[in-house]
C-alpha cells in the first residue's frame, strides 16, 4: 500500500488508515498489529514514521504496546464524554442507560495532611470528610472515587454513603456545585485501585482531579476519580479565538 498524500504528515496518514480499518471491523479489539517492520513495508515508509503513528495512537488509547509482545488494538471505550459539562459519575452512568451502584470503602472524618489542608483551605484544627467508593455500572466496577469535603460545611456526623456526591451536598447542606477546575492525567497500575476496578497490570488509569466550587466561588469539594482507560475516553471541545 503506497501513501501519496504529501500534504499531510505521513504518520498522520498511517494513523487515519489504521483507524479506518478499526472502524470497518477489519482490525478488532485484542488483535495484534503487524510488526513495525511489516507496517513500514506495507505503507512504504520508514520504521520511525510507523513508530510515531503507533505512539500517538497509544496516547489516544486506541492501541496498547506490550513490551516484547507487540501492539494490540484496544476495546472501544463504552463511555466517551466531553468534559466541558460538569457531571457526576451517577449522571454519566445513567445517561448511557445503565444502572449506577456504589460499594463503600471508607467514610469518616479525618485530620487532613498538609497538602489536603492547603487544597481545601482548612485551618490547623479543622477536619474533613473523606469518602472512598467504587462506582459500578450494572454491577461492574467502573470508577474509584475519592471525595474530600471540609467538615465545617456539614452537619454533625453527616456522612456520605451511596448517593451522588452532588445530590448529597445539595440535599443535606443546600450547597449547589456551580463549576470545577479539572486536571486530567494517567497513572500506571496502583494495587489498591486497579485491583478494585479489576484492571490488569497493563491497563493504565485515567485520573480526574477536580476542585469544585459553589455559586459564591467557595471551594466545597475536592475529588480524585480513577477511571478504567479501556472504558473511558474524555475529550474537550476547543474553538479558535478570533
Amino acid at each position: 500500500m503506497y501513501i501519496e498524500d504529501y500534504q499531510k504528515s505521513r504518520y498522520l496518514v498511517i494513523m487515519d488508515k489504521l483507524k479506518e480499518e478499526i472502524e470497518k471491523g477489519n482490525l478488532t479489539a485484542g488483535e495484534r498489529l503487524p510488526s513495525e517492520t511489516e507496517l513500514a513495508k506495507n505503507f512504504k515508509v520508514s520504521r520511525s514514521t510507523v513508530r510515531e503513528a503507533l505512539r500517538v495512537l497509544e496516547q489516544e488509547n486506541i492501541v496498547t504496546k506490550k513490551h516484547g509482545i507487540g501492539t494490540f488494538i484496544n476495546q472501544k471505550p463504552l463511555y466517551s464524554n466531553g468534559i466541558e459539562e460538569l457531571f457526576s459519575v451517577t449522571d454519566l452512568i445513567q445517561r448511557k442507560g445503565y444502572t449506577p451502584g456504589t460499594k463503600l470503602i471508607f467514610s469518616d472524618y479525618i485530620t487532613p495532611n498538609k497538602n489536603e489542608k492547603q487544597k481545601l483551605g482548612l485551618k490547623d484544627n479543622e477536619k474533613m470528610l473523606l469518602v472512598k467508593r467504587i462506582r459500578t455500572s450494572n454491577g461492574d466496577p467502573l470508577v474509584y472515587c475519592i471525595d474530600k469535603v471540609p467538615q465545617c460545611l456539614l452537619p454533625n456526623e453527616c456522612k456520605l454513603d451511596r448517593e451522588s456526591i452532588f445530590d448529597f451536598l445539595e440535599a443535606k447542606v443546600n450547597i449547589k456545585i456551580d463549576y470545577a477546575t479539572t486536571s486530567i492525567g494517567t497513572t500506571s497500575y496502583l494495587p489498591e485501585i486497579s485491583d478494585a476496578l479489576k484492571c490488569d497490570m497493563e491497563t493504565p488509569l485515567l485520573v480526574l482531579k477536580q476542585s469544585h466550587y459553589d455559586e459564591n466561588d467557595r471551594l466545597v469539594l475536592y475529588s480524585i476519580n480513577y477511571f478504567r482507560s479501556d472504558n473511558f475516553n474524555f475529550h474537550v471541545f476547543r474553538k479558535r479565538l478570533k
